[in-house]
C-alpha cells in the first residue's frame, strides 16, 4: 500500500486541510491595508473632524494590526489610533464609526491573545449592530464571533447568519467570502460534498462581481475535489488557481499553499516527478517567509514522496533537518512526523521501533483513528502495520472501516489501494475466492481513477497548461523582440543626441571660461578686501584683549587695596584696648574680606562680569569658620544652586551673608551651645531667587525691635537688600531665619547643580 501524506491543522486566518495529509491549506490570507501608511498619517492630519478623518484613522489601525510580522510596538499603535477614531466618533455621533471600532478592537484584543476581552468586545459589536440596524458590520461581528468557538457546527452556524446578513446589506464581495470561508471549514471537517455547493455560489458572486482574485476559492475548491476523489476536476482547479496567482502576481504564502494542493494532486495520480516539482515551489515560499509551521508541512509531504519513492534515508535527513533548524511545540506537527517515522521504520521492518511510534499514534488517534481527523491516512498505515506482523484480526477490522469511509465518501482512489492489500491478506491466508474478488475490486476502482476518460481529461488539462505556458513564453519573446527592436532606435536617437550634446557642451565650456575669468578677477578684489577686514579684526582684538587686561588690573588692585585696608586695620587693633573698637575693626575686616573674596574671583577666571555664588559662598563660610573656630559647636549646612551674579549683585550679596553669619555665631549659640547654621540660595522660577540663612540658636529676643533694629548690622543688611531690590524677611522659627528673596540680573545665563553639604 502506498504511503499517504497525513494531515496537520495550524491556525492562520482560516486553516484548511485534506483528507489525507498532514497539510497546511492558507487559503485565505487577510489583506494587508494596502494604502501606504505615510499617505493615510497625511490624510489624517489633514482631514477636518468628521467621518471621513473617522474612517482614515480606521483604516490605519488595520493597517498596523495586519502589518505583516508580530510586534508588541505595531499592535500598541493599532490600538491607539483605534481609540482615537472611537473617541471621535462618540464626539460627531457618527455610529458606524463606532461599531467598526468596537468590533477592529476585538480584532487587536484577539492578537493580543487575550481572548477573553476579543470574544466580549465582538459580542459588544453584534449588540450594538444590532440596535442601531448596521447589517454589514452585524455580518461582520458574526464572522467574527466564528473564530471563538471551537465546536464546527456553530462556527457553520455564525457564518451562515454572517452570509445572511451581508445578503441583506448588498455586500456581495463580503457574502462570497463569507462563503468561501464556509467552504473552507467544511473542508477543513472532511465534509466535501457540504463544502462544495458553498463555493461554488461564492464563485459565482464573485464572478458577478469581476472580483479578480479568485485563486483561493479554487485553490479550497482543489481540496474538496481531491477529498472526494475527483482528480481531473481537483487538478483543473489546482492549476486554475496557479495561473490566476500568477496573473496577478500573487507570490504569498496563498501560492505556496496552490502549489502544495496541486502537488497532492500529481501524488494521488502518482506523478512522482510532478509532485516533487510542485512541493520545491512551495517549500521555497514557505522558507522566504520563515513560516516554521508551513515550512514544516510542507517538508512532511515530501517526506512522504521520499518514502513512497523508497529513499527513506532521505526522508529522515530531511526530518531532522526540520527538527534541528525549525522545532516546534505544535502536538499534531509532532504527530505528523511520529507517522512518518512509523512508516519508515515499517517499510524497513524495523518492527520494534515501528511498534514505538504505533503505540504513540493510537494513543493520540486511537485504534480506529476515530478521534483527532485524518482517519485515511492513519487507518491505512495502520491497516499496512497489521498486514505486516500478520494481526488479520486488527488487519481485517481496519481495512473494513477504511472502504467504509472511502465509499461514503466516493473516494475510489483509497478503495482501490485498501483492496489491493486487502487482496494480498486473504492471498497470504490461502482465502483465494475472496482474494480474487478484492483483486477485481481493486482493478475496476484503479482504472475508474487511472484510466478511460478522467485520465483523458488530466492529461488533456496538463497539456492545455503546459501550453499555455508556451504561448506566453512565445508572447513573451515576441515582447522581447520588439522591445529590441525599440532599444535599437532609441540608440540611435542618443548617438545624435550626444553629438548634439557634445556641441552643446563646447559652448557651455566656453561661456564657463568666461564666466571664470571674470569670477578670478572678481576674487582678487575680494582678496584685498578680505586681507583688509582681518587687519582692523587683529587690531580689534589687540584692543579688547588690552581692555581685558587692564579690568583683570583693576580687580587685582581693588583686591590688593582691601587686603592693605584689612592689615592696616588689623595694625591698627594692636594698640586698641577698647573691646568695642576691636569688634568694629574685627567686623570690618570680615566685610572687606567678603568683598576682597569677589574682586578675587574675578581677576583670576576669564569670566569678568560674573562671579559663580556657590563657591563663593562656601569660600566666604570656610573664612568664617577658620577666623571664629566654630567647627566644634557649629555646623554648616550649604544648599547653593551654582547662581551667577554680577557684581553689583554679587558684592552686597557677599556683605549681606557675612553679617548674616556673623551674627549668627556671635549671638545664637551662647555659653558653647552646639547648633547648626543654614544657608540655602535657590532658583524659585524663571529668574527669580532665595536666600535663606537660618539658624537652631536661640533666636531673637523679645525686646529686639526696640533694642537692635538701628544697629549697623542690621540697617547694613537691609539696606544691601535695598540696594539689590530684594524685600529682607527676618523671623523667629526654631531660632533665627533671615529670608531675602531678589530677581537676579538676565544678563547672563544661570546653571544651576546639586546643593552639597559641608
Amino acid at each position: 500500500m502506498n504511503l499517504s501524506p497525513i494531515i496537520s491543522v495550524k491556525n492562520y486566518v482560516h486553516a484548511l486541510c485534506t483528507v489525507t495529509l498532514f497539510l497546511l491549506v492558507n487559503t485565505v490570507i487577510n489583506a494587508q491595508s494596502k494604502e501606504d501608511p505615510n499617505v493615510l498619517k497625511n490624510k489624517i492630519a489633514k482631514a477636518e473632524s468628521n467621518p471621513q478623518k473617522v474612517e482614515l484613522l480606521l483604516a490605519l489601525s488595520n493597517y498596523y494590526l495586519t502589518k505583516t510580522g508580530e510586534e508588541k510596538s505595531d499592535l500598541d499603535n493599532a490600538d491607539l489610533i483605534n481609540t482615537q477614531a472611537r473617541l471621535l466618533s462618540d464626539r460627531l455621533k457618527y455610529k458606524l464609526g463606532k461599531g467598526k471600532s468596537i468590533l477592529l478592537g476585538a480584532q487587536i484584543y484577539r492578537e493580543k491573545g487575550d481572548r477573553e476581552n476579543a470574544l466580549e468586545k465582538t459580542k459588544n459589536a453584534i449588540t450594538y449592530s444590532k440596535n442601531n440596524n448596521l447589517t454589514e458590520l452585524e455580518g461582520s461581528s458574526y464572522t467574527e464571533l466564528s473564530i471563538y468557538d471551537a465546536e464546527i457546527d456553530q462556527k457553520a452556524k455564525y457564518k451562515q447568519m454572517a452570509i445572511l446578513l451581508y445578503k441583506k446589506a448588498g455586500a456581495k464581495e463580503k457574502q462570497a467570502t463569507a462563503l468561501k470561508e464556509l467552504g473552507e471549514l467544511y473542508s477543513s471537517s472532511e465534509q466535501p460534498d457540504r463544502a462544495e455547493p458553498f463555493l461554488k455560489e461564492s464563485l459565482e458572486i464573485y464572478k458577478a462581481i469581476k472580483f479578480k482574485s479568485l485563486q483561493g476559492v479554487y485553490n479550497i475548491l482543489s481540496e474538496v475535489y481531491t477529498q472526494k476523489g475527483n482528480f481531473s476536476e481537483a487538478l483543473k482547479c489546482g492549476l486554475l488557481a496557479e495561473k490566476i496567482a500568477l496573473e496577478l502576481q500573487d507570490n504569498t504564502l496563498q501560492l505556496s499553499s496552490i502549489y502544495n494542493h496541486i502537488a497532492l494532486v500529481y501524488y494521488y495520480l502518482r506523478q512522482n516527478e510532478k509532485t516533487e516539482e510542485y512541493w520545491n515551489k512551495a517549500l521555497k515560499i514557505a522558507r522566504q517567509y520563515n513560516d516554521t509551521e508551513y515550512i514544516r508541512t510542507i517538508a512532511d509531504n515530501l517526506s512522504s514522496l521520499y518514502i513512497r519513492q523508497k529513499k527513506e534515508s532521505e526522508a529522515l535527513k530531511l526530518i531532522k533537518e526540520m527538527q534541528d533548524n525549525y522545532p516546534t511545540s505544535n502536538m499534531e506537527r509532532i504527530m505528523t512526523e511520529n507517522y512518518l517515522l512509523f512508516n519508515i521504520y515499517r517499510i524497513q521492518k524495523n518492527n520494534a521501533k515501528a511498534t514505538l511510534y504505533y503505540k504513540k499514534m493510537v494513543a493520540h488517534y486511537g485504534e480506529n483513528a476515530e478521534r483527532n481527523g485524518n482517519t485515511f491516512a492513519v487507518l491505512r498505515s495502520f491497516a499496512s502495520y497489521h498486514y505486516q506482523l500478520k494481526n488479520f484480526t486488527s488487519f481485517y477490522q481496519i481495512i473494513k472501516k477504511l472502504d467504509s469511509v472511502a465509499a461514503a465518501l466516493g473516494n475510489n482512489n483509497i478503495r482501490s489501494e485498501s483492496h489491493l492489500i486487502w487482496f494480498k491478506a486473504d492471498s497470504s491466508r490461502g482465502d483465494y475466492i475472496n482474494a480474487i474478488k478484492h483483486y477485481q475490486l481493486y482493478k475496476s476502482l484503479s482504472d475508474s481513477v487511472f484510466k478511460g476518460e478522467k485520465s483523458k481529461q488530466i492529461n488533456t488539462l496538463q497539456i492545455e497548461f503546459e501550453s499555455e505556458k508556451k504561448d506566453k513564453n512565445i508572447n513573451l519573446l515576441q515582447q522581447q523582440a520588439k522591445l529590441q527592436q525599440i532599444r535599437i532606435q532609441k540608440d540611435t536617437v542618443v548617438k545624435y543626441v550626444f553629438i548634439g550634446s557634445f556641441l552643446v557642451l563646447l559652448l557651455f565650456l566656453l561661456v564657463l571660461y568666461n564666466s571664470f575669468r571674470l569670477k578670478k578677477k572678481k576674487n582678487e578684489e575680494l582678496e584685498i578686501q578680505r586681507q583688509q577686514i582681518n587687519e582692523q579684526n587683529e587690531l580689534n582684538k589687540k584692543m579688547l584683549i588690552e581692555k581685558e587686561w587692564l579690568l583683570k588690573e583693576i580687580h587685582h588692585r581693588v583686591k590688593n587695596n582691601l587686603q592693605i585696608v584689612i592689615s592696616l586695620l588689623n595694625t591698627q587693633s594692636a594698640y586698641l584696648d577698647n573691646e568695642d573698637a576691636l569688634i568694629a575693626i574685627q567686623n570690618s575686616q570680615h566685610r572687606m574680606h567678603a568683598m576682597s573674596l569677589i574682586h578675587q574671583k574675578l581677576y583670576q577666571s576669564d569670566n569678568l562680569a560674573n562671579i559663580d555664588m556657590s563657591w563663593y559662598i562656601h569660600e566666604l563660610i570656610n573664612y568664617m569658620k577658620e577666623c571664629f573656630d566654630t567647627d566644634k559647636n557649629i555646623h554648616f549646612v550649604l544648599e547653593v544652586e551654582k547662581t551667577y551674579l554680577d557684581v553689583a549683585q554679587a558684592v552686597p550679596m557677599g556683605l549681606i551673608i557675612n553679617e548674616a553669619i556673623s551674627n549668627a555665631i556671635k549671638y545664637a549659640f551662647p555659653e558653647d551651645r552646639k547648633g547648626e547654621v543654614r544657608i540655602v540660595l535657590k532658583n524659585t522660577g524663571e529668574n527669580n531667587y532665595k536666600l535663606q540663612i537660618a539658624d537652631n540658636g536661640v533666636g531673637l529676643p523679645e525686646d529686639f525691635e526696640e533694642i537692635e533694629r538701628d544697629s549697623l548690622g542690621m540697617n547694613l543688611m537691609i539696606g544691601l537688600s535695598d540696594q539689590i531690590d530684594g524685600v529682607f524677611e527676618m523671623k523667629n522659627d526654631n531660632g533665627l531665619k533671615i529670608t531675602i528673596t531678589f530677581t537676579r540680573s538676565t544678563e547672563f545665563e544661570v546653571t544651576a547643580e546639586n546643593s552639597e553639604m559641608i
